[in-house]
């Protein structure tokens, strides 16, 4: 695998891609590494070559945005994203790697399709004012974006679907989604290590892979002055469409099939 040139014609572009997401592009760069990497491994197994990567990642952002949090959102949420990430892990044996590119295309075709359909609505309804916390619905998405991150690291739709609605200040809603995500890649380490997919091989593929995520957050984080996000997400969401689609067509095909 270290030696592949298939596996880094596609593991670059999804490093990079990730990367650039966290250097300030967000939104759906994020969602569309995983899809990307289990076109040529495991859904499981580019999974864990990007934990190491994100950790990272996440120690810089942590720096970076230290003085901005919303502890009572992370109150609301955190537990639910627990019990999301334990029920990852306790179903991870007993589902295929067919049925996870299933889980993880729908994940992407659902929400994908709603940034879609949010930015239709958005265009004809009037403004509304800022929702306040909802223990219920934050256990809820807490949980969905627990399990999305487990399987996917994929958990930022379902954040953002509690989170948005809040309409905290942009520094405040980065600095809470910084240490929201950076608890649960930590917490991931262990169940990962437990099934044994933090071996010496993805281990080495997340090394090779690291530096093409450095030089992409530091491009992400120059392009976000740069770029118009009217033109960008839409394109970036209209890819994960279609790599979560071709996906759930693959997953859907071999399950059906066999």
């Amino acid at each position: 695998m270290l030696t592949d040139p298939n596996f880094y014609a596609v593991a670059i572009p999804a490093v990079a891609l990730v990367g650039l997401s966290k250097g300030g592009l967000g939104g759906a760069l994020a969602l569309i590494g995983v899809p990307l990497l289990a076109f040529v491994v495991p859904p499981m197994q580019a999974a864990a070559i990007f934990l190491p990567i994100l950790l990272i990642m996440d120690a810089a952002a942590l720096w970076a945005w230290r003085s901005y949090n919303s502890a009572a959102t992370l109150r609301v949420m955190m537990p639910g994203a627990l019990i999301g990430i334990g029920l990852g892990w306790a179903t991870s044996s007993y589902v295929s790697a067919d049925a996870m590119r299933i889980v993880l295309g729908g994940i992407s075709v659902i929400f994908s399709v709603r940034y879609f359909i949010d930015l239709w609505t958005a265009r004809n309804s009037p403004e509304t004012p800022p929702a306040p916390e909802r223990p219920v619905a934050g256990s809820f998405w807490g949980s969905l974006a627990g399990y999305g991150s487990f399987v996917a690291h994929a958990g930022g739709p379902p954040f953002q679907v509690y989170v948005l609605p809040l309409k905290l200040d942009p520094r405040t809603y980065t600095g809470a989604s910084t240490r929201f995500f950076a608890i649960l890649n930590v917490i991931k380490v262990v169940p990962y290590f437990a099934m044994g997919e933090l071996d010496a091989t993805n281990l080495s593929l997340s090394l090779a892979l690291l530096p093409v995520a450095l030089v992409s957050t530091l491009v992400g984080a120059k392009m976000v002055t740069m770029i118009r996000p009217t033109l960008f997400y839409p394109l970036m969401y209209a890819m994960v469409l279609i790599a979560g689609g071709k996906l759930l067509y693959d997953g859907l095909l071999h399950l059906l099939g066999s």
